[in-house]
């Protein structure tokens, strides 16, 4: 019996993502991984995060949503967070990914990032015009 668990999201990005968990102190592999389960049981993910002790990290294309999805071991858990709490820090790095990348392009820079108590990111952007 499977015990692998399938978390819808939005992260439609490759880049910001990898960004994201990179920022979050994991190392993504890339490419097609098998994620590990419960007794070697495992499923294949575009991207996975290995833990040492087993209960991987995935992230699942979906094509028909165009979104990643993680998949992984409930029963294997073993993070510090809940895993509804990594999704959200993992979401929360994407956006200031995807946010940052599109001011890049957009010409601004960015003149301010505060980091506040209740975990949200300000930023505050510039852009000289001549």
């Amino acid at each position: 019996m499977s015990h692998f668990s399938t978390v819808k999201t939005q992260l439609r990005k490759r880049k910001p993502l990898v960004q994201a968990l990179q920022d979050l102190g994991y190392v993504a592999q890339e490419g097609e991984n098998l994620v590990r389960g419960y007794r070697g049981q495992t499923v294949k993910a575009e991207m996975t995060v290995t833990m040492p002790q087993g209960g991987d990290i995935g992230f699942r294309w979906n094509s028909a949503t165009k979104t990643y999805e993680l998949v992984t071991d409930l029963d294997l858990w073993s993070q510090k967070i809940p895993v509804e709490r990594f999704l959200s820090q993992v979401t929360q790095r994407y956006a200031l990914n995807t946010v940052l990348s599109a001011t890049i392009k957009e010409g601004f820079e960015v003149a301010e990032q505060t980091n506040n108590v209740d975990g949200s990111i300000e930023l505050v952007v510039t852009r000289w015009d001549s």
